[in-house]
C-alpha cells in the first residue's frame, strides 16, 4: 500500500494544525484535521484510521482534500439542499402569528380554545390549498419555536 503524503502543506505546520483543532468545536470536522495532523507528523495511513475510528479510505480522501486545497477544502462540508418546504417562509409566519394572536374561534375554526394539529391541518388545506400530514405540521410547530 502507498504511504499518504502531504504534498501542499498551505503554510500549516502540526502545531497549528493542533492549535486549530482545539478551535473546531464540530467533532467530525475536528477529526478530519486530527487526521491530515497525524500524516504530517508521519503516521501511516492505516495507523491513522485506528487512532482516530476512520476507515483508511477517509483518511486518504481528507488528505487528498488538504493537499488540493487546504485547510479551507478539508473543512468544506457539501450537503444536499435538502427537501423543498411546502410552505413558503412567508405562510410559515402567518402561520405562526396566526398560531400565537388568534384562537381557532376567532378564525372561525370550530369550537375548540386553542389551535392542534388536526385543526392547523384543515386550516393549511383550506388556506394554502397544501395537504400536509399531522407530523409535519407539528414539526413545523417546533421549528417555528411553538409547543
Amino acid at each position: 500500500m502507498k504511504r499518504l503524503k502531504i504534498t501542499n502543506d498551505h503554510g500549516w505546520t502540526p502545531r497549528t494544525l493542533r492549535k486549530q483543532e482545539r478551535k473546531i468545536k464540530d467533532a467530525s470536522l475536528r477529526v478530519r484535521v486530527t487526521a491530515v495532523r497525524l500524516v504530517m507528523e508521519g503516521h501511516l495511513g492505516k495507523d491513522v484510521a485506528k487512532m482516530v475510528n476512520l476507515c483508511r479510505q477517509s483518511v486518504a480522501l481528507y488528505v487528498a482534500r488538504f493537499n488540493e486545497g487546504g485547510l479551507d477544502h478539508l473543512l468544506d462540508r457539501r450537503l444536499p439542499p435538502g427537501r423543498v418546504p411546502f410552505l413558503t417562509e412567508e405562510q410559515q409566519q402567518e402561520i405562526r402569528q396566526l398560531v400565537l394572536t388568534t384562537t381557532p374561534v376567532d378564525a372561525g375554526w370550530g369550537i375548540a380554545s386553542s389551535w392542534n394539529t388536526r385543526i392547523l391541518q384543515s386550516y393549511i388545506q383550506h388556506t394554502y390549498g397544501v395537504s400536509m400530514s399531522r407530523e409535519g405540521i407539528r414539526k413545523l410547530l417546533h421549528r417555528l419555536r411553538l409547543s
